[in-house]
C-alpha cells in the first residue's frame, strides 16, 4: 500500500531546475544540427574564396640621383705644433686661455726676458769699445800711409798696421751678431703663435723653469679652420675616383655624424695617398673643410659621403620594393585593378633607403612595399598606399 507520508511532495525550485537543463540541451543540439547541414561548408568556402591580402605600395619616382662612395673617416688637422720655449728661464706669464682659438702672432707666455736684456746691453757696450779701437786703428793707418812715401816708416809697419785695422773690423762684426743674437734672444723670451688655431690645455704653470729642451713645450696649438678628413676607399673605386679628378670641378664631399643622420660639413676632394695599403686594400683620400663653426675636432671619427656621379632622370622605389632571390631582383608592380605582377627589374644601383631601377618598372607605377610574403602572380589584393614622403627629406643633397 503506496504510504503518501513516507513520500515529501516534490519541490517546485527543483522542477524548474530540470526544465532548464532539458531546454539548454534542446538548444544544444539544435546549433549542431545547423553547423552540420550541406550548405554550411560552401559558404566558408566561398568567404576565403574572396579573401584579399592587404599589401602596402608606393609610388615610383622620377628625379635625379647623386650617387656617392661611403667610407668612415677620420678627421685630421692640416696643422699641430707643439708650442716648446726657445730660450731658458723662468716662465712669467701664460696669455691665452686653455681652448680659446689664437692667432698667428699673438703672444702665449712670457720667459723672464732680464737676462736677456743685460746680454744685450753687454754686446752693445762691447761694441763702441771696439769701434773705438777700430777708429784709432784707421787714424793711425792713415798717418803711415802718409810717411810711407817719404821712407821715414819701414813698409813692415805700415801692413802690420792695415792687419789689426782689419782685426778690429772683424771684431766689430763680431759684436754685431752678438748683439743681434742677444735681441734674437730677447725676442725668443716673448712666446708667440706660430700658426692660429685652438689652444689645448696648458702644460707648464708660470713660475716654473722651461728649457729649450723640454719635451713636452708649453701647449699645443691646432689648426681647426681649415680642417681635413682622411678616409680609406677600396682599391675598386679607386679608377671611378680618377677618372672623376681629371674633370674641372672638384669632387664634392659630405660629413655625417656617426648615426648619418645630420650633415656636419661639406668640402671638397684634395688628394690621394700614392700607395695601396696591402692589408686592407684600400688607398687613403684626403678632402678639406672649412669647418667655419668648428665642429669637427681632431681624431674625430665620421661618416664620409664622397659624391662620385650624378644619374639624370632615374627611377627610384625604397628599398623594400625590391625582392633578390635565385631569380635576381624582382618586385611586385600594381595593375589598374589591383592585382599583382611580379616583374624582374635591373636594381643594381642604391642611394640609402631607396634602390634605383634601370629597366622594369616605369615612373607613376605603383610597387609593393610591405605584405609581398602573401602574394603569388595575378593576385588581386586590398592596396594601403603609403605615406609620401616628403622631397626635402629625400632629395639627396
Amino acid at each position: 500500500m503506496f504510504d503518501l507520508a513516507s513520500h515529501p511532495p516534490v519541490n517546485k525550485k527543483s522542477r524548474a531546475l530540470r526544465a532548464l537543463a532539458l531546454l539548454l540541451l534542446v538548444l544544444a543540439l539544435g546549433a549542431a544540427f545547423f553547423a552540420m547541414r550541406p550548405g554550411s561548408k560552401p559558404q566558408k568556402a566561398s568567404s576565403a574564396l574572396n579573401f584579399k591580402p592587404l599589401v602596402t605600395a608606393a609610388r615610383a619616382r622620377q628625379r635625379d640621383v647623386n650617387m656617392y662612395l661611403p667610407a668612415l673617416g677620420t678627421v685630421t688637422p692640416l696643422n699641430t705644433v707643439t708650442v716648446h720655449s726657445r730660450v731658458d728661464g723662468q716662465l712669467m706669464e701664460v696669455r691665452f686661455r686653455e681652448g680659446d682659438m689664437v692667432h698667428e702672432g699673438d703672444v702665449l707666455a712670457i720667459v723672464d726676458p732680464r737676462p736677456f736684456q743685460a746680454q744685450l746691453e753687454q754686446a752693445e757696450g762691447q761694441l763702441l769699445r771696439d769701434k773705438a779701437l777700430l777708429e784709432n786703428a784707421k787714424l793711425d793707418l792713415k798717418r803711415y800711409a802718409q810717411l810711407i812715401p817719404d821712407d821715414l816708416i819701414a813698409k813692415q809697419q805700415y801692413d802690420t798696421q792695415a792687419a789689426l785695422v782689419r782685426q778690429y773690423e772683424g771684431i766689430v762684426k763680431s759684436d754685431l751678431g752678438a748683439i743681434e743674437a742677444a735681441k734674437l734672444q730677447l725676442i725668443y723670451s716673448c712666446i708667440t703663435a706660430p700658426i692660429s688655431g685652438r689652444a689645448g690645455l696648458r702644460i707648464v704653470d708660470p713660475g716654473n723653469i722651461v728649457h729649450a729642451t723640454d719635451q713636452n713645450g708649453i701647449v699645443v696649438l691646432t689648426q681647426m679652420q681649415p680642417i681635413s678628413v682622411v678616409f680609406p676607399l677600396p682599391e675598386d673605386s679607386i679608377a671611378r675616383v680618377l677618372d672623376k679628378m681629371k674633370d674641372a670641378a672638384p669632387l664634392k664631399t659630405e660629413i655625417y655624424n656617426r648615426e648619418q643622420t645630420q650633415l656636419i660639413a661639406t668640402g671638397t676632394l684634395v688628394s690621394l695617398d700614392n700607395q695601396i695599403d696591402p692589408a686592407t686594400g684600400t688607398l687613403r683620400l684626403k678632402a678639406e673643410l672649412t669647418n667655419d663653426d668648428t665642429r669637427l675636432f681632431p681624431n674625430q671619427f665620421v661618416n664620409v659621403r664622397l659624391l662620385i656621379d650624378v644619374v639624370s632622370n632615374a627611377v627610384v622605389v625604397p628599398a623594400a620594393g625590391v625582392r633578390r632571390g635565385p631569380q635576381g631582383a624582382q618586385s611586385y608592380v600594381l595593375r589598374d585593378d589591383d592585382t599583382v605582377d611580379l616583374r624582374k627589374v635591373d636594381a643594381s644601383e642604391s642611394v640609402r633607403d631607396e634602390v634605383i631601377i634601370r629597366s622594369g618598372v616605369q615612373a607613376g607605377e605603383r610597387v609593393v612595399i610591405e605584405g609581398s610574403e602573401r602574394l603569388r602572380n595575378g593576385v588581386q589584393v586590398e592596396v594601403k598606399e603609403a605615406d609620401s614622403p616628403d622631397s626635402t627629406q629625400q632629395q639627396e643633397k
